[in-house]
């Protein structure tokens, strides 16, 4: 019979390697609820260090697997969840007036609650990476880029042109690449390359956020109440290209193609955030609850 053809797969194992430091340095203070006033405010300033988050490639922004799976430690460098700083002040204003009038005053004029909240924090890292496989390790998540030493800007992205032998035994092969655009800070990293950039050297925009809830409460007895309130994120429509939600850690579905562009220095996108993510516009969330 005809012997069975066996095909070649690739096999990934993720081992339970790798090692993270923390330092941070917390304060708060707090007013506490009086005539109807209380705030708190925060301010962390921190510094995670690792050599190893999302390295099964769970996001586009950070996804590096070990450039060098032999050298774990050479991928050490702020962790994708490192925010240096994180400031959070927050108020909240019970209008006392009415408390003590008739129901019709008190749920008409009174029963006003007011709630700010301004958060700044750092942005997140992403890496800045090729797309390609440079060191010809067999991973569909390209590798990172080359740090051009003689270009003076890290928001500017270059590709590469390879030049060829004109004579001997190498004549007609590639032997170098010369950055396409010198004023670049980071240049594609070609196949049979080892890219020298490290790993999260550059960052989204910070989130610098005001979001205020304004609630109503209606009375009807002493067990009824209807509560009426609006919230607005983002009060003053200020663009955040955070590269994910103001409020929320939910995943925000950016995979496509020009999200990915936006990380790759050869790419006419190359960090034009506003490009590919959202600016988080201003929005409003209306509920209303019966409470009993």
């Amino acid at each position: 019979g005809t012997p069975a053809v066996c095909g070649h797969a690739k096999i990934t194992s993720y081992q339970p390697w790798g090692s993270s430091t923390y330092h941070g340095w917390a304060n708060q203070l707090t007013r506490r609820f009086t005539n109807g006033l209380l705030f708190n405010g925060s301010y962390t300033w921190s510094h995670d260090i690792d050599n190893s988050t999302a390295e099964v490639f769970s996001t586009y922004s950070t996804p590096r697997r070990p450039q060098d799976s032999t050298n774990l430690n050479a991928d050490r460098s702020s962790s994708a969840l490192d925010h240096r700083n994180r400031i959070t002040l927050v108020m909240l204003y019970d209008e006392p007036f009415f408390k003590k009038s008739n129901a019709l005053l008190r749920n008409v004029l009174g029963n006003w609650e007011i709630a700010p909240i301004y958060t700044y924090q750092t942005g997140t890292v992403w890496d800045v990476q090729s797309g390609i496989d440079a060191n010809l390790n067999g991973d569909t998540a390209g590798d990172r880029a080359f740090v051009n030493p003689n270009g003076g800007n890290t928001n500017i992205g270059s590709g590469v042109t390879g030049l060829t032998a004109t004579s001997g035994p190498n004549a007609g092969q590639t032997v170098a690449y010369v950055v396409t655009n010198p004023s670049a800070g980071y240049a594609e990293a070609p196949k049979g390359t080892y890219p020298t950039a490290g790993r999260n050297t550059m960052r989204f925009n910070p989130i610098d956020d005001i979001d205020i809830t304004a609630t109503k409460r209606i009375a009807f007895t002493e067990r009824y109440n209807l509560e009426f309130s609006a919230r607005v994120l983002n009060v003053f429509n200020h663009p955040q290209y955070t590269g994910g939600f103001l409020n929320d850690i939910a995943p925000t579905g950016a995979t496509g193609t020009v999200q990915h562009l936006v990380f790759e220095p050869q790419s006419s996108l190359f960090a034009n955030l506003p490009a590919a993510f959202s600016s988080n516009p201003r929005s409003m969330v209306l509920s209303l609850k019966l409470l009993f």
